[in-house]
Formats: C-alpha cells, structure tokens, sequence
C-alpha cells in the first residue's frame, strides 16, 4: 500500500515537532528539563521524563532512578516537592503586610511564576544546574 506524499511529509512534520518538545536543550540539566516536561505535559506518576533525559543525556547514569528515590522523587513531579525547589535568590522574600483587620500578617516567601533560564550542565551530568537547592529533609 502506498503512502501519499502529501500525508508522509505531513507524519514527518508532526514526529519533528513532537521531538523537538521532548529532547533536552543543549546543556539543559536533568531539572530544568523535568520542570519544562511536566510543565508542559504533566505527570502520569513515572519516571518518564528522568528515564527520556537518561536515555538522551546520561546513559551512563544507571543507578538515576535510586538516587532520585532515595529523595523522594518517586515520580517526575514529586522531584519538586521532595527532591530540589529553585533556588533562594529566585523567590519573592517573605514580608510583614498590612492585614484586613489593622494588624500585620506575615506573608511566606513565594517561588517565582516562572522558572529563570537554565544555567546548563556538562553533557552526561544529571545534576541540576546553580538554579535549584536541595530541598533539606528531616
């Protein structure tokens, strides 16, 4: 059975963008490119986007998955829960406003709307880049 031209170059078209989505930018780190997947496409509760930056990135890095578990990081979101959060000098302070009733309410420090730009790592590094902070736990 043969392919019409027109509906090949059309399936060519679509497998480039689709690649494009989900390939790690040159010097991406492993976080920066697990926020920008999960962002975009959300989590199914695997690891899909640790083991497609592995795969792509890191090949070598087998023993990824027991380290991010060993933190928490279950699954692709739960690495921003348990595992890592942008760093300090990203997020709004935290400040003493003027509260509904007279008073003062303290308002916890937030993370910023959008992630700053990635800062890169060295090709085979599954390490963040200087953006994210281990998230201490304990």
């Amino acid at each position: 059975m043969d392919i019409n031209p027109i509906t090949e170059e059309a399936e060519n078209i679509v497998f480039d963008a689709v690649l494009a989505l989900v390939t790690p930018r040159v010097g991406e780190c492993l976080a920066c490119f697990v926020a920008r997947q999960v962002d975009q496409f959300g989590c199914d509760s695997t690891h899909r986007f640790f083991l497609l930056y592995r795969d792509q990135r890191a090949p070598r890095a087998s023993a990824l998955l027991d380290r991010l578990s060993a933190m928490g990081a279950y699954c692709d979101c739960e690495m921003f829960l348990n595992a890592y959060e942008l760093a300090e000098r990203f997020w709004k302070p935290g400040a003493w406003l003027p509260g509904a009733d007279g008073g003062e309410e303290w308002w916890d420090p937030e993370p910023p709307e959008k992630a700053p730009p990635c800062e890169g790592v060295r090709r085979g590094s599954t390490k963040p880049c200087t953006i994210w902070e281990r998230i201490a736990r304990g």
